[in-house]
């Protein structure tokens, strides 16, 4: 199944919080600011509900967009690593292949900007295989990952995430 993945703009954000709420009170998510999602919002991909019944969808000078679903997130360490970040699918619309669409479409923005590899710290580590990740050791994170995030999660430092990597 196909999915429109598109870029968010500024506007979008209360909704990405919103979506995102759940996992970042259990922990599984690390808490973005209005201001940290605002400053990255270019690094982002959103998937949202298919409102092709509507009439607001049969009408292409429409405002309506539907309600973003999923998402996901590139961030670049270096000019050969980056990583994908805040992956999130709507419970409601969950194994549809929509974190999959989402993962691809970052790994391809990755390759298109030259990244070589993709890192990921994840409790979903089947998903990412399936994908062509392969768990390495967390002691090959980037310093700057530990102190800048890793330090901000609720489970620092006893982390149960597996961290993954693929070459692009």
């Amino acid at each position: 199944m196909a999915f429109l993945i598109e870029k968010p703009t500024l506007a979008d954000i209360g909704q990405m919080q919103e979506l995102v709420k759940g996992e970042v009170e259990r922990g599984v998510i690390l808490e973005r600011s209005v201001d940290e999602i605002a400053n990255a919002i270019r690094s982002y991909h959103i998937v949202r509900e298919e409102i092709a019944q509507s009439k607001a969808a049969k009408n292409p000078r429409s405002n309506h967009k539907g309600k973003i679903i999923g998402f996901c997130a590139l961030y670049i360490y270096s000019a050969t690593l980056g990583e994908l970040r805040s992956l999130i699918v709507d419970k409601l619309h969950r194994n549809k292949g929509i974190a999959s669409a989402l993962i691809e479409s970052v790994k391809r923005e990755a390759k298109e900007l030259g990244l070589t590899e993709i890192l990921v710290l994840t409790y979903q580590e089947q998903l990412f295989q399936k994908l062509g990740f392969v768990i390495i050791d967390k002691m090959l994170l980037p310093n700057q990952k530990i102190w800048a995030d890793c330090i901000k999660c609720k489970h620092f430092p006893i982390c149960n995430e597996v961290a993954l990597i693929a070459k692009l």
